[in-house]
């Protein structure tokens, strides 16, 4: 069964332009692997914009949940070309709450603008569970039982 969809987009001379004025983005988003082909030259940008909108993507899939770590998500490529999904970490465990088993991956560049799709794919927890996580994360999240995130926090 599906459990989540996420799609975005990135508009890739704006993604160049965010990695080259803001040192250390590149290591706080990708995993080393995802920034070299496997012969060793640097990834393209549109191919990083590409993995970036994946990321994003993933996020949606899982609800948009706060605190997943960018890192804890990797784009790696099959010698097909098709790309594939590793998590671990906080992305991890939010995909084992919502009882993620697969993930289904596509990424496109073309005309300045990167896009990637993610599907999450696995068994739904029950859903006294699922209501149990809800109230949980509320409280965690210092939201009262009833209300909406202040304004500018959603």
């Amino acid at each position: 069964m599906i459990v989540g969809v996420g799609i975005d987009v990135a508009e890739i001379d704006r993604f160049g332009a965010a990695m080259e004025r803001t040192p250390g983005l590149a290591d706080r988003v990708f995993v080393e692997r995802e920034l070299y082909l496997p012969s060793g030259e640097r990834r393209g940008i549109a191919s990083l914009a590409a993995r970036f909108a994946a990321k994003e993507a993933l996020a949606k899939a899982l609800g948009a949940p706060r605190g997943l770590r960018w890192t804890d998500a990797e784009i790696w490529t099959l010698p097909s070309g098709q790309p594939r999904l590793r998590v671990r970490g906080t992305v991890a465990q939010c995909a084992a709450r919502l009882g993620v088993r697969t993930w289904h991956v596509s990424l496109s560049h073309d005309a300045g603008v990167a896009s990637a799709v993610v599907i999450a794919e696995g068994d739904a927890p029950a859903a006294d569970d699922a209501a149990a996580e809800d109230a949980a994360f509320a409280a965690e999240a210092g939201y009262a039982e009833g209300t909406a995130p202040a304004e500018g926090d959603s």
